[in-house]
């Protein structure tokens, strides 16, 4: 159960402009998540900004973006997370089968040689924060600078996503 109140523009009218806006920018739902955060409008509406930017604004591909997510939701035991992401990581090119073999990737043949500097710089950043040199110059045989501080701003924003789904508690959409 979580730890705050869900609230939408039912419950309090003057939050029908910045729900709507989620809800056109999120698919025309309003998860559990932004219904949490809709406790504090203004961090909803950044939170809405950020994300917006980091999932449809970026360079960065998608398959890399759901990759690093659905490895800290892993690490850091983010079921809503992980759960929310797997349909977006298939739709954009990763297989079921890297999917299964994610919490090993290290061990899985499943993995490209980008996506194994991918996931280890995910790693470094949502266990010990800072990046060694030798992950780093394996990532950055892959990506562009652009690339490069959009992976780093996913992987940050990642963490940070999962860090308030468990503090807060927020429960999974009913299916």
């Amino acid at each position: 159960m979580a730890r705050v109140p869900y609230l939408d523009d039912t419950q309090a009218p003057e939050l029908k402009p910045l729900a709507d806006r989620i809800r056109a920018q999120r698919g025309g739902r309003l998860l559990n998540l932004y219904r949490a955060l809709l406790n504090s409008p203004g961090v909803a509406d950044a939170w809405l900004q950020y994300f917006t930017v980091i999932r449809q604004r970026c360079d960065l591909p998608a398959r890399d973006r759901e990759l690093v997510i659905l490895i800290i939701a892993l690490i850091n035991d983010a079921e809503y997370e992980y759960r929310g992401h797997i349909p977006f990581a298939l739709q954009a090119g990763l297989t079921q089968a890297q999917l299964d073999e994610l919490p090993h990737w290290r061990d899985s043949a499943a993995f490209s040689d980008r996506d194994r500097a991918v996931l280890a710089m995910a790693e470094s950043m949502t266990r010990d924060v800072k990046v060694p040199d030798e992950v780093f110059a394996q990532v950055q045989q892959h990506f562009a600078p652009r690339q490069l501080v959009e992976l780093a701003a996913t992987i940050a924003g990642y963490n940070m996503v999962s860090r308030v789904l468990e503090a807060l508690r927020i429960d999974h959409e009913a299916d």
